[in-house]
């Protein structure tokens, strides 16, 4: 009988032993918690003093505090915001630009047949050449400034393009037929002439001097609905690679720019002008707050050689480059992305007769380093025709330089 108890007793005694240990380490299972000091809580003052709790609670908390000594951070306070000395209108900017501000309406003539069945052969061998034609007049809308007092206008070239009759109408009510004097669609450039009187005249900035930030007013003729000016400030300088033109270099501004402002006014708050709008960036057809001008630095220089030349003069090597890509690189043993590549020459040519060919890498001009093709063919563009220009290309793994005499870039009607 003996033999049987002992074994049974030792499992209980484990089974005791185990509950106290649970017990102990988790005492909640009986119901009751451990006592735990109770964080220090703020109370409302009251008549009797608390001289026990006081000094007792002090001692506590200056013993369990970490000593901090570190110097308090210098900040930048900013100067009260004024509301009385800030431009509360630009009244005076606009009465000083808009009156140079004009409205530029162009028309052309365009004959067509008198019915669709005309086109037919076998409707034609009928009539021969004497078919029944009608006439329909195509016109267009944009804005041109006064830049001269001898009459001479800059407005877009998109705006007269094509067109057989322009018409200026000022801000003071007259009207009366423009000349065209050229144009430049490299740089969506027209120059335009009108002989009257007393032209107001708008004054130029140097658009080199202008910056983000700089409050712009757009004036124009926007949906034709007459003269309006909008406000915003300058968003970015020197935009490029957009494919609006052969030579970018534009102000973008939030000046709301529509249809109907190509070739307005984009003027700074002294009523100076700094650009010509000309275009903008749109998913619905109109303003969206991304809005594109030549400077006027580039206008004034393409005004210039209109007038005096009769065309603007560039400089060309006669040669078509494109973007070294990684891919490119590689495969011309390239260590680094670096110039341009050579994609076509021109038959006589000045890079022809320097002896450039297709595949070469470009890497200087001048001495300059050529980073992006779009902003190395503008520098040339800049060189007068005539200048010998030492340009450094790779050819087959080696460095060459080779002296090209710079020609003048054809017009591209002539190209």
């Amino acid at each position: 009988m003996r033999r049987f108890v002992m074994p049974l007793i030792w499992p209980v005694i484990s089974g005791i032993l185990l509950a106290v240990v649970l017990l102990y380490q988790f005492p909640h299972l009986l119901g009751t918690e451990p006592s735990r000091p109770q964080p220090s809580q703020t109370t409302a003052p009251s008549s009797e003093p608390a001289a026990s709790e006081a000094p007792g609670a002090a001692t506590s908390q200056a013993s369990n505090a970490t000593a901090v000594s570190r110097p308090a951070p210098k900040l930048q306070e900013a100067q009260p915001l004024s509301r009385d000395s800030g431009t509360v209108s630009y009244a005076d900017a606009v009465d000083k630009a808009a009156p140079a501000v004009v409205n530029v309406y162009s028309s052309r003539v365009v004959e067509r047949e008198q019915h669709p069945l005309m086109s037919d052969p076998f409707f034609r061998q009928f009539f021969g050449d004497d078919m029944p034609r009608r006439q329909r007049l195509l016109s267009s809308l944009g804005s041109g400034v006064i830049v001269s007092a001898e009459g001479y206008i800059l407005t877009n070239q998109h705006v007269i393009r094509g067109a057989d009759q322009i018409q200026v109408a000022l801000r003071d009510g007259r009207e009366t037929l423009a000349q065209l004097v050229g144009t430049d669609p490299e740089s969506d450039l027209a120059v335009l002439k009108i002989d009257l009187d007393g032209l107001p005249v708008i004054q130029l900035a140097d658009s080199e001097k202008i910056a983000v930030g700089d409050v712009s007013l757009a004036i124009g003729n926007p949906f034709g609905v007459g003269q309006t000016v909008t406000m915003g400030i300058i968003s970015a300088t020197g935009r490029n690679h957009l494919g609006l033109s052969a030579y970018e270099d534009f102000i973008q501004t939030d000046a709301a720019i529509n249809p109907g402002n190509s070739g307005g006014a984009l003027v700074n708050a002294q009523g100076a002008l700094v650009g010509i709008n000309t275009a903008i960036f749109s998913r619905s057809g109109g303003s969206q707050g991304i809005g594109f001008a030549i400077p006027t630095n580039l206008a004034r220089d393409i005004l210039s050689q209109i007038i005096t030349h009769g065309r603007v003069i560039r400089g060309w090597l006669g040669i078509e480059v494109q973007e070294v890509t990684a891919n490119l690189a590689a495969s011309f043993g390239l260590n680094a992305i670096q110039g341009v590549v050579v994609a076509n020459v021109v038959p006589g040519g000045p890079g022809a007769e320097a002896g450039l060919q297709p595949g070469d890498v470009m890497t200087a001009i001048d001495g300059k380093p050529i980073i992006d093709p779009r902003v190395a063919m503008a520098d040339i563009a800049e060189i007068a025709p005539g200048t010998r220009l030492p340009v450094t290309y790779i050819r087959g793994g080696e460095r060459h330089t080779v002296e090209v005499k710079v020609g003048e870039r054809p017009r591209p009607q002539e190209a």
